[in-house]
């Protein structure tokens, strides 16, 4: 395998939650990353049943509901979403 091919199968997403103040995520590679919801106004803005319903891509995460999708490369890089405002 490529490096490449494994950096992406160590970052997978293997479970994924939300809480009211972080979105909780850990990584194939056993790591933890925990990143504030208000990073991502549409997710802070769901109901706590949308935040709920989580899908693990092999690069991110996915919420039907809300249409909203995070990569973890981008949670890792501490980017907030445009327009993401502090509380």
């Amino acid at each position: 395998m490529t490096t490449l091919v494994l950096e992406i199968e160590d970052s997978r997403p293997v479970a994924a939650h939300c809480d009211d103040s972080q979105l909780h995520v850990r990584l194939a590679d056993g790591r933890a990353v925990a990143t504030p919801i208000w990073w991502y106004p549409r997710l802070a803005a769901a109901s706590p049943a949308d935040r709920g319903e989580i899908e693990l891509m092999p690069m991110g995460l996915h919420w039907p509901a809300i249409d909203e999708d995070i990569s973890i490369a981008s949670m890792l890089r501490g980017e907030k979403a445009p327009g993401a405002v502090a509380p």
